[in-house]
């Protein structure tokens, strides 16, 4: 079966963990200050704290800022549910702005429509399937209108913009990334956030781990805590793999944007599909390709082509069923969908064909055979 994504693990990763499994930290131990080090150093943020996944980044980074009831959080609708399930889950309001139609991410017209009329307290952008938002003027709408601005990267490390691969930490006040199998690189499971806010990564540190204040050499069995906290700790066996795969990111990026230049090239007179585009002086990293179907030339449904490409063997997936229109967010908030039509209509159309490192040729011309028979 070729998923629409995989992990790439080398003998190099495998040993790093192996050497971490013989050491005598298995979590709480070195790895994870290298890792963190390391993240700082790729991606530019001068303090970093790694986390059991990008769920993990989000959530406590709500709760550092302490969000709360009569807080607007906006974001964008088409993402994975932790984009705005962290808004909920730290009490405050999401607001949805529709997507750009070229970058498929946050609009910053229709953001700066809402922020006229509504007080905003952050906002999260995403850089879809690893194309960089219009930071420049995201980050002039947070200076304009004084909100808090979050690049959720999950999808764009090793993205860069205006040739620069720690862009996000330039525009936004705070990064959260995922290391999820699928992503860039892996760490089994496992996120970040980073920031120049020492104040609020050190908040950060101390609730992934149960808020506990250590004592001091003369009390070391002394322990304190003045809020409650969780356990979102990543171990050294993962940071260990982290620092493994985080040094092959850029080959990564490299064979990720080979095979879209291979699906572009293939499909790019075939009148049947809309590409994913990308803007001057933006370089996408490509963690999806996404691919819009143009329905209304084809006599095939979207659950049809799912069943016919899984009977060849290529499992296809959808990315995102907008969030605005889960059961929950329906019932819980007032959400008007004539403002997302481009949302929805891009959820229509979308998607995600197989994209990651490893791919064999043949079975990217398997893909390609069986896109080119869609009619």
């Amino acid at each position: 079966m070729i998923n629409y994504g995989r992990q790439l693990i080398a003998k190099d990763d495998i040993e790093a963990v192996i050497k971490t499994l013989k050491s005598n930290y298995l979590t709480q131990g070195s790895k994870i200050l290298e890792f963190e080090r390391r993240l700082n150093n790729r991606f530019g943020g001068n303090y970093c704290c790694v986390l059991s996944s990008g769920t993990a980044a989000l959530n406590l980074l709500g709760k550092a800022l302490g969000w709360s009831k009569n807080d607007l959080i906006a974001t964008t609708s088409i993402s994975f549910l932790a984009t705005s399930n962290c808004i909920v889950n730290n009490n405050a309001t999401p607001l949805f702005i529709d997507i750009d139609n070229k970058t498929y991410s946050i609009d910053p017209n229709r953001l700066e429509d809402k922020l006229k009329k509504k007080k905003i307290k952050a906002v999260i952008a995403v850089d879809y399937a690893g194309h960089p938002c219009d930071w420049k003027s995201l980050k002039y709408l947070s200076d304009k209108y004084r909100f808090t601005l979050i690049n959720d990267a999950c999808h764009s490390m090793g993205s860069e913009y205006f040739s620069n691969e720690k862009y996000a930490i330039k525009y936004a006040d705070f990064v959260t990334q995922s290391f999820h199998p699928v992503k860039a690189f892996t760490t089994g499971e496992g996120g970040s956030v980073i920031s120049n806010n020492k104040k609020i990564i050190d908040k950060i540190k101390l609730m992934r781990s149960h808020s506990i204040i250590k004592g001091s050499k003369n009390y070391p069995w002394k322990y304190k805590i003045f809020s409650p906290g969780q356990n979102f700790r990543i171990t050294d066996i993962q940071c260990a793999l982290g620092i493994s795969q985080l040094k092959k990111l850029q080959r990564f990026i490299n064979e990720r944007r080979k095979i879209a230049k291979f699906y572009l090239d293939k499909l790019k007179n075939n009148d049947n599909f809309i590409l994913p585009s990308e803007k001057k002086n933006c370089k996408h990293s490509f963690h999806l390709f996404p691919l819009l179907i143009r329905f209304d030339k084809i006599n095939i449904n979207k659950q049809e082509i799912f069943r016919s490409f899984l009977r060849k063997g290529i499992k296809l997936q959808v990315h995102y069923v907008p969030i605005h229109l889960q059961p929950f967010y329906k019932k819980n908030f007032r959400i008007k969908r004539s403002e997302l039509r481009n949302s929805e209509e891009f959820f229509k159309r979308e998607i995600s064909i197989p994209i990651f490192p490893g791919i064999k040729k043949k079975e990217l011309f398997k893909v390609i055979n069986a896109l080119k028979k869609i009619s």
